[in-house]
């Protein structure tokens, strides 16, 4: 089966960027909840991040769901690892887990 063009776009976004969100809005005007709670996140730790506002094309919101497997949106990539969604985002960074994986990761020390 052929790849989806999008795909290569997806993928360029996710390979030029160490942390890359896909998400509803952006980081100063977002357009879920969902979306605002992982920039807060991401914008509390001071994590330099990328972001795709997904409703500025319908063909990434609709190819970033097929690209991770995932259904929802956002989307938190980092160094090219799908780590999840809103609800997975916020367990982990209550646990530590998320800043964790940000230090393995060398985006934070």
């Amino acid at each position: 089966m052929e790849t989806p063009p999008i795909f290569n776009l997806i993928e360029k976004h996710i390979k030029d960027n160490d942390v890359v969100l896909f998400m509803k809005g952006t980081p100063s005007f977002p357009m879920c909840g969902f979306s605002s709670a992982v920039s807060q996140i991401l914008q509390n730790l001071e994590i330099d991040f990328h972001h795709v506002n997904v409703m500025e094309d319908p063909e990434i919101r609709q190819g970033i769901k097929e690209f991770s497997d995932w259904p929802t949106i956002p989307q938190l990539y980092i160094k090219q690892e799908f780590v999840g969604g809103c609800d997975i985002i916020r367990e982990m960074h209550k646990d530590g887990e998320l800043q964790t994986l940000l230090q393995e990761k060398k985006i934070i020390s």
